[in-house]
């Protein structure tokens, strides 16, 4: 839609802009809770060892760790003995695929036990954060009333819906503070060695939020791209700077190009990795500048620091002080997955702000929320922003009033895109590099790092035979 806005010249309402950012920023809620618990969590908590932890003791320690509204040692008894049956019947459902005992693991039973009970009651959470969606956009994920021009929920501007979406949005938020951050800060305390290991060297956000019409001025999550560490350095990221290169990806020969002249030609014939072969991922690989960037919460964090953003500066000093580490463990896996966390405290609080403004432009009558526009004979426009992967890129080109090219670069092509034409590496092959491996039969240290992007390759990469129509299906060893 952005993209589609830059072409055809159409501002959007006010309203509608708070709107499309309290759904926005409900996404961040829901993404990140999600992930912390339901897809990284169990990198670094052992599900069976919490079957031998003392329920007694772990109410003691949720009591002194965290503001959880439940607690005692009857409840977690309770999860204890529906974790015994899930391992006695010999199906752990979505505990199955994971190192158990792994040496690697550090947290103690007590503390197993605790997340493994917050694991479940975050499943319910998410289902309540996912309503926001609903509230506004008629489902999750995939709304449907974002359109060009604006949104098209004008009759849910009722005061029953809103108060509806902020009630959802303050249980949310005190699900985060409350829980999330202090299982945060737990866990971290137990593995601070991660604090390097897991690294990467330059970051880029396009920030997103805009509190006005001006951007990139505006953006709440602000714009920035950092080289080589420098918080110091922090400089405005521009689109122009961005190329794809192809040469280790399986496309036909080309060199880098800008999204705007891009090109996805997927080779025809015998698509397999060979040691020799030199190509060997669907993905292309991003450049900005010519060098690789991770793009995700740790680098809008890392960028909103960097220009000294009250709230994010805020949350994280105060995180760093209690965890007794510097600044420079944030380039790490630690960091990346703390990142995650403290941007959703300060997105989630300043939603609490947007709610308001929401209810003050409709007292004052301000209800439109949609901005007619004419399809131009050709036009080319182009969509930043930053969605709870990543950086996020969209460019179109119209001619004939028709899409003559369209490309994006998403998140996920940025932290797992391959090396480039100079053989510079992707920010996770970086990221990978020195990590210790207690036992390389079962790597977990490599999960961490890998699941702390966050990464989906089904966002990045949509790969069709065009003779056969055959969805390709790759296995990666």
């Amino acid at each position: 839609m952005r993209a589609v806005e830059d072409a055809v010249g159409v501002k959007i309402p006010d309203t509608a802009r708070i709107m499309r950012n309290l759904l926005h920023g409900a996404q961040f809620q829901h993404d990140h809770i999600v992930h912390f618990y339901h897809l990284h969590a169990l990198d670094w908590v052992d599900i069976v060892s919490s079957l031998s932890a003392d329920p007694k003791k772990t109410a003691t320690l949720s009591e002194n760790v965290s503001n959880a509204p439940w607690g005692g040692s009857t409840y977690y008894k309770n999860v204890q003995q529906r974790l015994q049956t899930f391992v006695d019947s010999g199906q752990l459902g979505p505990f199955n695929n994971a190192y158990w005992g792994h040496p690697a693991y550090k947290l103690p039973p007590e503390a197993n036990l605790m997340a493994s009970a917050h694991y479940i009651e975050a499943l319910r959470l998410q289902a309540k954060a996912a309503r926001m969606h609903a509230i506004f956009g008629a489902k999750n994920p995939h709304l449907q009333s974002l359109v060009v021009g604006g949104i098209t929920s004008v009759k849910d501007l009722t005061p029953d819906r809103i108060a509806e979406f902020l009630y959802l949005t303050k249980e949310t938020q005190d699900f985060v503070n409350n829980v999330y951050i202090p299982d945060l800060l737990a866990v971290a305390s137990f593995y601070k060695e991660w604090g390097a290991i897991g690294g990467t060297t330059n970051f880029l956000a396009w920030g997103d939020l805009p509190l006005s019409d001006k951007e990139p001025e505006s953006l709440y999550m602000p714009r920035g791209v950092i080289m080589k560490r420098n918080l110091g350095g922090v400089k405005m990221a521009k689109q122009e700077k961005v190329t794809e290169h192809v040469a280790r990806a399986w496309y036909e020969k080309g060199s880098p190009k800008h999204p705007y002249k891009g090109e996805t030609k997927p080779i025809r014939k015998d698509p397999k990795y060979r040691p020799d072969g030199g190509k060997y991922s669907w993905f292309k690989a991003p450049r900005y500048d010519g060098e690789p960037c991770e793009v995700g919460p740790l680098a809008r964090v890392l960028v909103a620091y960097a220009k000294g953003h009250k709230d994010i500066k805020a949350v994280v000093d105060s995180t760093l002080k209690k965890l007794g580490i510097p600044v420079t463990a944030l380039f790490s896996t630690l960091g990346r997955t703390a990142a995650r966390g403290l941007e959703t405290v300060a997105i989630g609080n300043a939603m609490q702000g947007w709610v308001m403004d929401l209810v003050k432009n409709v007292k004052d009558g301000n209800t439109k929320t949609y901005q007619p526009w004419k399809m131009p004979d050709k036009a080319t426009g182009l969509g930043l922003n930053d969605v709870a992967r990543g950086a996020l890129g969209h460019w179109i080109e119209i001619e004939n009033k028709k899409i003559k090219n369209y490309q994006y670069v998403v998140p996920s092509t940025w932290n797992l895109g391959p090396r480039c034409e100079k053989g510079k590496l992707g920010p996770v092959e970086e990221a990978l590099i020195g990590t210790p491996i207690a036992d390389p039969k079962r790597p977990i240290e490599v999960l961490r790092t890998v699941h702390s992007f966050d990464p989906c390759v089904a966002c990045g990469v949509h790969i069709i035979d065009p003779d056969s129509n055959q969805v390709y299906k790759i296995k990666v060893l």
